[in-house]
C-alpha cells in the first residue's frame, strides 16, 4: 500500500476547489467528505447501499451516497465518482480504482503522481 498527498482541482455541477487529495493504493474506492462533496456537485443516492472497511482495524461505514467530479491533475482532466462519507482524515481519498481507470502511477522516490498521456486519449476508428 501506498499513501501519497498531492494538490488536486477538484470540478462539479456546483463549483470547484482545489486541495489536497490522498491518493492511496489500499483503498479501492475514492471517497469524499460530505461537506466537500455537497459544496462541489449534487449527491447522488446509491441504488443500494454498500459497507467499506476503513484502515481503522474492524471498523466499516456504510456508504448511502455519490458524486460525479472532474479531477484537475497535472493538466490533464480526469474523472469519476467518490463516495460519499461523513467523516474522513482528509477531504478527499483517490482511491485504486479511479487510479487505475486513469494509468495513475504513484511515484514515491520524487512524490509524484504519474498519469499515462494515452488514457487521456480517444481513438476513433
Amino acid at each position: 500500500m501506498s499513501i501519497l498527498v498531492k494538490s488536486v482541482t477538484l470540478r462539479g455541477d456546483k463549483g470547484q476547489i482545489e486541495l489536497d487529495g490522498m491518493f492511496d493504493t489500499g483503498s479501492t474506492y475514492s471517497v469524499i467528505r460530505k461537506d466537500i462533496a455537497e459544496q462541489l456537485a449534487t449527491v447522488i443516492p446509491l441504488d443500494e447501499p454498500i459497507t467499506l472497511r476503513t484502515a481503522e482495524q474492524g471498523r466499516q461505514i456504510t456508504v448511502t451516497h455519490r458524486v460525479v467530479l472532474t479531477i484537475w491533475l497535472n493538466g490533464y482532466r480526469l474523472s469519476d465518482e467518490f463516495m460519499v462519507v461523513e467523516q474522513l482524515s482528509r477531504p478527499v481519498l483517490i482511491g485504486a480504482t479511479t487510479m487505475q481507470k486513469w494509468r495513475m502511477r504513484l511515484d514515491m522516490a520524487n512524490e509524484e503522481v504519474i498519469i499515462d498521456p494515452t488514457a487521456t486519449e480517444l481513438w476513433l476508428l
